[in-house]
């Protein structure tokens, strides 16, 4: 005698196939994506994967630099706050939001950018670890998965440390948001009090934030330097 689900418990069990199928479809979908891709731009353009992930190292290094330049002048007009000399605070929120969503934006730029550059990256790695497995030769093989841990290792260091920077991105913006926030909500001299109390330590977690992407920037550097020898 078969038992009946209620009916509740059914369509919970149905969606949940559904949802497996759509995961696998997407992921399945998301491949074949990345192969038609890295076949096009090898076929037409002439570009393989080590070529694919130079181009994104290097994009990864102006996108930080010009985050670099933002959360810099976004720092400025917070520290220009002690200048302010009583005119309409109405116009200054505005400014200092629009800075804000500047370096916000920036930051997205750069999230992406290292998303990007770890899925070539995995991508090249693991086709570069098939291929060897394809060499006859012991001796050669063995050089080119000495070549490739090499590799690996400079890139790792590289990533490590773009990561670390976008690390102490996040508590920045979180800061230049609070204080945005309390001014739009406080146009009155008691926010422009607490923007100065608070600009030194912020001046303080820009200053780290923009060493460790300048730290990045000449990882990627080297990196890049390595790939060409």
């Amino acid at each position: 005698m078969s038992v009946r689900q209620p009916n509740g418990a059914a369509a919970a069990s149905g969606a949940t196939v559904l949802a497996l199928i759509v995961a696998l479809l997407l992921a399945f979908s998301l491949s074949a994506c990345s192969g038609i891709y890295y076949d096009a731009q090898e076929q037409i353009l002439g570009r393989q994967k080590r070529h694919i992930l130079r181009s994104r190292v290097e994009a990864g290094q102006k996108d930080q630099a010009e985050a670099q330049e933002q959360f810099q002048s976004t720092l400025d007009l917070f520290k220009d706050v002690t200048k302010f000399d009583g005119g309409k605070l109405e116009g200054f929120y505005k400014k200092l939001q629009g800075e804000y969503d500047d370096s916000e934006a920036r930051a997205e730029d750069v999230r992406e950018r290292i998303v990007s550059i770890e899925k070539v990256a995995g991508d090249l790695f693991a086709e570069w670890e098939g291929e060897i497995g394809d060499i006859q030769s012991a001796d050669l093989r063995r050089r080119s998965r000495e070549s490739m841990n090499e590799t690996k290792q400079r890139y790792q260091r590289y990533i490590g440390a773009m990561r670390r920077a976008e690390g102490k991105m996040e508590p920045v913006l979180l800061a230049f948001r609070d204080q945005v926030l309390f001014l739009k909500h406080n146009l009155n001299a008691r926010a422009i009090a607490s923007i100065q109390q608070n600009t030194v330590e912020i001046e303080n977690d820009v200053a780290a934030l923009i060493r460790d992407m300048r730290r990045s920037v000449s990882e990627a550097e080297s990196f890049l330097d390595s790939m060409q020898s």
